[in-house]
């Protein structure tokens, strides 16, 4: 297949609000496409690269050959040509990178050199998330979606799930299994509002702590030990640790799901920043280093156990793994006990807990209701400095928000980062009407305003950021509601923020 044509799936898609009319522009497209170039067009379709990372942004697209007049760049020479740039390595590597890539480039017209820039950056935002891939991946195949959607979550992999079920349907979407060596996607908690609210979803359940560490999937064949983060990067080297942690354990073949921590001498965590840190670096750091903490296990010794209930995994991942290796976990009688666990969990210096059903399977791949978080939501009043054009079904509106708190010496506002997520149509709406009224300037992706406006925002925690002028950026946070009541004047401190950073260390 051409790059051209998928460019044009792309652009289409990018122009179609309607879930449905996306699903079927991107199955029309996926069925056309040859059996060996489907996973490229799955993962460049969902804005990726199938080899994620090649060393190429922003800086390294200055300066592009002229596009070609015709289009005939192929989808396998695209993802070939990625394959080398990303191979390049040693003295002279820089240089070699830029060449090829203005190669790549003279070949591909001006809509696909759009469509490649964006791809390469990150910005291909034209809402063909998974969840929508997956159903247009069904639907090119027609074969049912959750057939699908289990061969996906044990592969791994969209790509090569969507070869399979166009090459032999169903019954080779029936043939994916897990394998020990492949990691599988993770299960996913949904959010809690409080412990007696999950409890009442998910009925009987045990509670454990909620860590602020790096989720872990670690795979044991015999003497070899893989280690795997949350988006299934392979990441062993770094973790000599949890390798060897594992390598004593009583088992043969085995799947475990867990977190890796930096954890003080006294036993409270570090700083989720101390943790991120150990993962980029390849050996041991005897000043934190990691502690594996594991909550799940999902395969012993030739048997899988995904499919078991919570409780049959948890007794497996007792029996095999030692009580210093394991997350803090209880079985709870009433929401009193899950009360105090909680309160345990948060004197600890942890995030929550997790409230998890005794008769949930492992949903890998998806945020269901077995199990359930639950932390305590800090919040601030904040104010927007700018915002930002959206992408994808936002456009037209300002979406990613500049938000900031009260310098305490009265000198305006500082910057602490920016969000787009909790926003509905409504408050999209509203707000870029609003800022609209308050612009004091602009570029091409950034509306300026006056700081007026104030929002409620909600976060997890506040992390360490030499990237903005206070020095710390709130981690995930999200807007709850719009404040027109309140003036900029009332929004609260950097001082308040820097509490928040302080109790957490």
């Amino acid at each position: 297949m051409l790059l051209a044509e998928l460019s044009a799936t792309s652009e289409a898609v990018r122009e179609t609000r309607a879930r449905n009319e996306k699903i079927a522009r991107l199955g029309e497209t996926l069925r056309r496409t040859g059996s060996s170039e489907v996973a490229i067009a799955v993962a460049y379709l969902s804005g990726e690269l199938r080899q994620r990372q090649i060393g190429v942004g922003y800086r390294s697209l200055h300066d592009l050959p002229a596009p070609a007049v015709e289009a005939g760049l192929s989808l396998a020479e695209v993802d070939a040509a990625c394959e080398a740039i990303g191979a390049m390595a040693g003295p002279g590597s820089q240089a070699a990178r830029r060449d090829a890539l203005a190669a790549l480039f003279a070949r591909a017209t001006e809509p696909e050199q759009r469509f490649l820039v964006a791809l390469l950056t990150g910005e291909l935002r034209q809402g063909a998330q998974e969840g929508v891939m997956l159903e247009a991946v069904a639907r090119a195949a027609e074969v049912p979606r959750d057939a699908v959607r289990r061969a996906c979550m044990l592969s791994g992999d969209l790509g090569t799930t969507a070869a399979a079920a166009l090459e032999g349907g169903v019954e080779a979407l029936r043939a994916v299994g897990l394998e020990v060596g492949r990691p599988i996607q993770p299960m996913l908690a949904a959010p809690g509002e409080d412990v007696d609210g999950a409890l009442a979803k998910t009925g009987p359940a045990a509670i454990e702590y909620k860590l602020d560490g790096a989720r872990l999937q670690v795979h044991r064949r015999g003497t070899e030990v893989r280690a795997f983060t949350r988006s299934l990067d392979d990441i062993t080297a770094r973790v000599p640790e949890v390798v060897q942690a594992v390598l004593a354990l009583p088992a043969r073949e085995i799947v475990l799901d867990g977190e890796a921590i930096a954890l003080k001498p006294d036993g409270r965590p570090y700083p989720f920043q101390v943790t991120a840190s150990r993962f980029g670096t390849r050996q041991a750091d005897a000043t934190a280093p990691l502690t594996p903490l594991f909550f799940d296990v999902l395969h012993v010794d030739g048997e899988d156990l995904i499919d078991r209930p919570g409780a049959e995994r948890a007794a497996a991942l007792d029996a095999l793994v030692p009580a210093a290796s394991r997350v803090p976990r209880a079985l709870i009688a009433d929401a009193a006990e899950a009360r105090a666990f909680l309160d345990a969990a948060l004197t600890a210096g942890h995030e929550g807990v997790l409230v998890k059903s005794l008769e949930a399977p492992y949903a890998a791949g998806r945020r269901g209701a077995g199990w359930l978080k639950v932390k305590p939501r800090h919040t601030l009043d904040l104010v927007v400095l700018a915002a930002e054009w959206g992408h994808g079904r936002r456009r037209g509106w300002l979406s990613n928000l500049h938000l900031g708190a009260r310098d305490p010496a009265g000198a305006g506002f500082v910057m602490l980062g920016k969000t787009f997520k909790g926003l509905t149509d409504a408050m999209l709406t509203w707000q870029t009407e609003r800022l609209l009224a308050l612009e004091v300037a602009r570029d091409d992706w950034t509306v300026h305003v006056r700081p007026e406006l104030v929002v409620e925002i909600a976060f997890d925690g506040v992390q360490t950021s030499s990237r903005y002028p206070g020095g710390v950026t709130l981690r995930f946070a999200r807007v709850l509601r719009h404040r027109p009541d309140k003036a900029a004047a009332e929004a609260d401190t950097l001082d308040a923020v820097l509490a928040v950073h302080a109790g957490s260390q």
